[in-house]
């Protein structure tokens, strides 16, 4: 069994920038880099490490001695615990410039790639309750605070309806206001867990498999439309229909009540059957004069009025003129595919999950767009010469990948057909340079455009416009 690091502490540090995964950085004396998680570039601070790896180490600060300014009040009162919004201690300027540096340093560093004028990040007019979807978790083993458990108070009720605390499965962060989702969503998760704590509804319990509330999903879609999907762990009749009941009555405005009763060891819906208890099965989303239905299990950007906005710069970058052929890969449920379907010629969708596809297939039907297809399939093995031969050779390919990037074979593919374009919107500039790296010989980087999705968080998209030399 190997030993575990003794702590260091390191006194006076300054924290000099962020760094991936929502790290701040700072440097030891011996010049080693230390990752922190509790710290805003400018802060001067004493560190403990945890960690120690041979290049670098990861601590926590433990004292203060100097406050950044690029500090600012936290809004949320679960800000210290929760994890999700990491930065709402950094100005939102601020956030913006090292999302925009972490993408022009992951271009240059690991793409070694030679970039034209970057264009500014494109921020968010909402940096708050800009979230179109959310998910919380029930436990009747709410995790505690250092206070809470070093406090002499007896602790009766230890339920709770939230999110997972980082790292610890089984445990769950009681919030009161997520300031990440419109209201009535605080108010719709706050009525679920105190009419399950009165009416006596057992609250999750991992460990043990056991109890009766699991998960609550909350769609509200920029339309006004609102979902709500229950999950339970087993099913009682009287019990699930009293709360269902009390909430369709609490809340007319949701449009579509639904729920799950799911047994098994992990609470993932797509295996799920989903019961419809109240109003219709789907919600719809609206941009530009176009409908998406949005099902309980349909990807959609979580930020729908900054999707509206990368959609655009997608669709600028591409430059369509009506006579292009252009392929949409990784197209999801073929959002950004009919989007720019009436610049196009033809526009050809192609993802891998099949429910998604069902769905770009009835959005489009929906949206009486006659020159788009959509296909099925893992992109390495569809994008073939036959599938070329039977759609044409492609004068524009749109890209969006997941986090790991384009398989290899795609981009090798690409290399080989070298359509005239190539817009590759990205989730992971990291990746994004990757494959950037292997087609720099073919093609020119054009112009970059930088946009911001999840304000309090390190997350950031980067759309790349890419010209055959």
């Amino acid at each position: 069994m190997g030993r575990r690091n003794k702590p260091i502490i390191f006194e006076n540090i300054e924290v000099i920038d962020a760094g991936a995964r929502g790290k701040t950085v700072a440097k030891a004396p011996d010049g080693r880099v230390i990752f922190l998680t509790n710290t805003v570039p400018g802060d001067i601070v004493d560190i403990r490490t945890g960690k120690k790896r041979k290049a670098y180490f990861e601590g926590t600060a433990i004292k203060f001695h100097k406050y950044s300014d690029k500090r600012v009040e936290p809004v949320c009162e679960h800000f210290e615990h929760c994890g999700g919004c990491k930065w709402q201690s950094m100005a939102y300027e601020h956030q913006l410039a090292y999302k925009e540096n972490e993408v022009v340093n992951n271009l240059i560093r690991i793409g070694h790639l030679e970039l034209p004028k970057v264009t500014p990040i494109l921020g968010c007019k909402n940096i708050y309750f800009y979230r179109n979807k959310m998910e919380f978790s029930f436990s009747n083993s709410r995790w505690l605070t250092l206070e809470e458990i070093n406090s002499e108070e007896e602790i009766d009720n230890r339920n709770a309806c939230g999110f997972h605390i980082s790292g610890m499965w089984d445990k769950i962060l009681d919030i009161e206001k997520c300031h990440l989702q419109e209201e009535p969503s605080n108010h719709i998760r706050n009525f679920i867990k105190d009419y399950g704590i009165k009416n006596g509804l057992d609250f999750y319990n991992p460990r043990e498999q056991d109890g009766l509330l699991r998960t609550i999903m909350l769609r509200i879609s920029s339309t006004g439309e609102i979902m709500v999907v229950i999950q339970f762990f087993k099913e009682d009749k009287e019990k699930r229909e009293g709360l269902l009941n009390a909430l369709a009555e609490k809340f007319p405005q949701i449009t579509s009540l639904q729920y799950v009763i799911n047994c098994k060891g992990n609470d993932t819906l797509y295996d799920q059957n989903i019961i419809l208890f109240k109003g219709i099965d789907h919600i719809f989303e609206e941009m530009e004069g176009l409908k998406f239905k949005i099902g309980p299990k349909s990807f959609y950007q979580t930020n729908s009025a900054q999707a509206y906005e990368l959609y655009k710069i997608t669709r600028n970058f591409a430059s369509l003129t009506g006579n292009e052929i252009v392929y949409d890969f990784y197209t999801g449920t073929g959002t950004i595919a009919q989007f720019v379907a009436k610049n196009a010629k033809k526009v050809i969708g192609v993802e891998s999950v099949p429910e998604a596809i069902e769905d770009a297939k009835i959005n489009a039907q929906l949206n009486n767009i006659k020159n788009v297809e959509f296909y099925a399939g893992d992109m390495k093995d569809v994008f073939n010469n036959n599938f070329i031969k039977k759609h044409g050779q492609p004068d524009v390919i749109i890209t969006d990948p997941p986090r790991d990037g384009m398989h290899k074979n795609v981009v090798a593919k690409l290399l080989e057909i070298l359509p005239k374009k190539i817009v590759y919107v990205s989730c992971n500039s990291a990746t994004q340079a990757r494959d950037l790296a292997l087609m720099k010989e073919q093609y020119n980087i054009i112009k970059i455009q930088a946009v911001d999705m999840f304000p309090q968080t390190h997350h950031v998209e980067n759309v790349v416009l890419l010209e055959l030399k």
